[in-house]
């Protein structure tokens, strides 16, 4: 599948999948965007010494770019787990100018299926799965929901997945996604979360953050 990068309105990069007619992150600011509903709405509103994080979409490594920022900025320990069905080469990754190179090289160098460090604070455990044949670990904080669109990609969207997220996560856990489709936050609340709607990113009206009471 061919693959192009563009840079956003931010000056950050992101990938373009022309065949799907959708972009990894916003146009609007791919690093703006992740930092908005990853970072701002998720990641900083758990309250613990230690946090659990679950990417369902590893991507380009962004979110976890920045979390690992963060977490090193409040030195709190982070085990991160990245979930990816189609990993991008290396020829993709290492031409994303990303403005900490040799922490975004690390999470890109650590091997897959097992936890490795990034850095001081967060270790991260790649998995190459399709959401559906994952068996979610009982220890979530926090969820960050970055799959391809709805529309683009159905199959990573669906009552019975957000079930399943919504079983393994712990008391006071959150999940948080940059789609706002009433029919998400449907699914959403049929699984068991409390669901809000917040701003969105620049670019984008809403977004949706679901908490587990």
């Amino acid at each position: 599948m061919k693959i192009e990068i563009q840079t956003t309105a931010d000056g950050s990069p992101t990938l373009f999948l022309p065949e799907m007619d959708e972009h990894y992150h916003s146009v609007n600011g791919a690093i703006r965007e992740s930092r908005h509903v990853y970072i701002e709405a998720g990641f900083k509103q758990c309250r613990k010494a230690e946090i659990h994080v679950l990417e369902m979409g590893f991507g380009t490594g962004l979110n976890v770019l920045l979390t690992a920022l963060e977490a090193a900025n409040q030195k709190i320990k982070v085990f991160y787990t990245g979930l990816e069905k189609f990993p991008l080469p290396p020829e993709i990754t290492d031409r994303l100018n990303y403005s900490e190179t040799s922490l975004f090289r690390a999470i890109h160098q650590t091997e897959w299926e097992k936890f490795e460090p990034v850095n001081l604070y967060l270790y991260l455990k790649k998995i190459q799965t399709d959401f559906k044949n994952f068996n979610f670990p009982d220890k979530n904080d926090i969820v960050y929901y970055d799959a391809f669109a709805p529309d683009k990609q159905p199959d990573a969207w669906s009552p019975e997945l957000f079930g399943r997220i919504f079983s393994s996560m712990n008391p006071g856990g959150m999940i948080t996604t940059y789609c706002a489709k009433g029919s998400i936050r449907r699914m959403m609340r049929q699984a068991g979360f409390t669901v809000e709607r917040l701003q969105g990113p620049p670019g984008k009206r809403e977004m949706l953050r679901g908490k587990v009471l």
